[in-house]
């Protein structure tokens, strides 16, 4: 492929921001994609549907009508295939961005993903990097049928050589996409499909966070809440409700989920004294167990009561009809930072 660009591009670009605006979670990350297309035209994105329906979420819409077909490709419904032919342009020197329709459609990808993307630069002893970043609508919330509310991340953060990242804001959005698709590193992009219609302030002037950095979204003294993705939104409703009782609740957003930055975590509880934990994925095995085991090991004379988790429960995903039953919701949040200041 050559990186001219297509003869059937238009030059109807969309401006890439300059100014604070007011965006959807979707919509900023349209805005990344775009920044960071316009800024290196070795970017393409591809996937089932990403070019002339725009994804079935509508992230991609508007890229091919602004880039070309050279460099916003739709593909065969073959997730293994995508994968395959991602690695093969990257060692190319391409950056391909791709999209992952749906959380459970990636498993037939999942070879390609952890026993090739994962291992070429060691493999290689460092002289191949895999700029790849698979973008993967992840959690529930939407009321789909099977296979398209998963939490598939605990899959990838298992895998040495992937990085793991997961926005909750619109600003994060724009930003963390930019930063995934600039490492050199394979990245797994999770997005919290729930929130694809949030809107908050997008500011591109403003220096972002490192990619693999948590960050602690509301302050607190009595208890830390650590959450990412679609629960994040849930625990600050939860710290507010609390707070009309009296008890301050600090909410930290992990972002990074491979490689872990638990320092705010640590630095936190070593001020609260108790944990609680909410993600959306089942609980064995969860990301919130490897959290609860470092901070016992880092903050055990700290811990004024055991480390609690809220999570989704150790069952197949359910139908849509019950799946609020399933997700973590403010009363069960709720019930937990109760539980652990009784103590």
């Amino acid at each position: 492929m050559s990186a001219a660009r297509s003869t059937k591009e238009t030059t109807r670009r969309a401006p890439v921001l300059t100014e604070p605006t007011t965006l959807t979670f979707g919509k900023a990350l349209t805005a990344g994609m775009r920044a960071a297309m316009a800024a290196n035209d070795r970017v393409i994105i591809a996937g089932e549907d990403v070019a002339t329906l725009g994804g079935v979420f509508r992230i991609t819409e508007g890229l091919l009508d602004e880039f070309g077909e050279d460099r916003v490709r739709d593909t065969p419904l073959g997730e293994s295939g995508i994968v395959g032919t991602a690695i093969g342009m990257a060692m190319r020197g391409w950056r391909p961005v791709l999209e992952i329709q749906f959380d459970g459609f990636v498993f037939p990808a999942f070879s390609q993903i952890t026993t090739q993307l994962a291992h070429i630069h060691s493999r290689t002893a460092g002289r191949v990097n895999m700029p790849v970043v698979i973008r993967i609508p992840f959690q529930g919330g939407i009321g789909a049928i099977e296979h398209h509310s998963e939490s598939v991340e605990s899959y990838f953060i298992h895998t040495p050589g992937l990085k793991v990242v997961s926005p909750s804001t619109p600003n994060d959005a724009y930003w963390m996409i930019q930063q995934a698709i600039a490492a050199d590193d394979p990245v797994v992009f999770l997005e919290p499909k729930r929130r694809y219609h949030m809107k908050g302030e997008v500011d591109p002037s403003a220096p972002p966070r490192g990619l693999f950095e948590s960050a602690v979204v509301r302050p607190g003294t009595d208890v830390t809440m650590v959450a990412y993705g679609s629960t994040v939104p849930t625990c600050l409703e939860a710290a507010e409700a609390a707070a009309k009782e009296g008890n301050s609740i600090e909410v930290i957003d992990l972002r990074t989920l491979s490689p872990l930055d638990l320092g705010p975590v640590e630095a936190s509880v070593r001020r609260t004294g108790r944990l609680v934990i909410v993600h959306e994925a089942p609980q064995t095995l969860g990301l919130g167990s490897e959290v609860a085991a470092r901070i016992q090991e880092q903050c055990f004379w700290s811990l004024e009561a055991p480390v609690l988790r809220v999570t989704g429960f150790d069952v197949p995903y359910p139908p849509s009809k019950v799946e609020r039953h399933h997700l973590p919701d403010l009363d069960r949040v709720l019930d937990a930072v109760d539980r652990s200041l009784d103590y």
